[in-house]
């Protein structure tokens, strides 16, 4: 027979899940903020290299998805072990984004194959979808406006100059995830503070 639990004991247990869930989901400011920095940076060398070195603009890429990987995953595995418990939304964000990962790169092989001068539009495009889903997720507006903002400066990005393309994937990296991640990750030390 399952003892039976007082009012006050059923509230804290749904307190404490609900303060789990908001630290579990918090976390992901870091992929954010790191994402965000690298992706910027790499379009900026695009820009430059683009200029001063034509045809080596997809170095800066290479190197930023190098960096990132490594970053991600040895941050990914330290919080892994740190968190005891995994929820079913930190399984299907983190699975969602697995699967946005291997879209994208699919898109910028087949974009080099087809040799499509710029894939960037179409990147901006799929990036929206995550980030948008992540922001409902969390019921975290700023994402939400991000994962807007990308398809909106997508869209806009196939009817401009090239050079346009470069800085409006800068302004998306900067208002879609830089600025997001940092306000998830004020909020996520608040919450570890609580």
């Amino acid at each position: 027979m399952d003892p039976q639990l007082t009012p006050d004991q059923s509230l804290r247990i749904i307190q404490d899940m609900v303060l789990q869930a908001k630290k579990s989901f918090h976390r992901m400011s870091f992929y954010f903020l790191l994402w965000g920095v690298l992706l910027t940076l790499a379009m900026v060398a695009q820009l430059i290299t683009a200029t001063f070195s034509p045809g080596a603009e997809g170095v800066g890429w290479v190197i930023a998805s190098v960096v990132g990987a490594i970053a991600s995953g040895v941050h990914g595995a330290r919080e892994g072990r740190r968190e005891q418990v995994e929820t079913l939304a930190d399984r299907v964000l983190m699975w969602m984004w697995i699967g946005f990962m291997i879209t994208l790169f699919g898109t910028m092989a087949g974009a080099g194959i087809a040799g499509y001068s710029t894939p960037v539009g179409s990147i901006m495009l799929l990036t929206g979808l995550p980030t948008f889903t992540t922001g409902q997720m969390l019921r975290f507006r700023p994402l939400i406006i991000g994962g807007v903002l990308f398809w909106v400066l997508g869209i806009i990005s196939f009817h401009v100059d090239p050079v346009w393309v470069g800085i409006l994937n800068i302004a998306g990296m900067v208002f879609g995830y830089i600025v997001p991640g940092y306000m998830l990750k004020r909020q996520e030390d608040g919450v570890r503070t609580a």
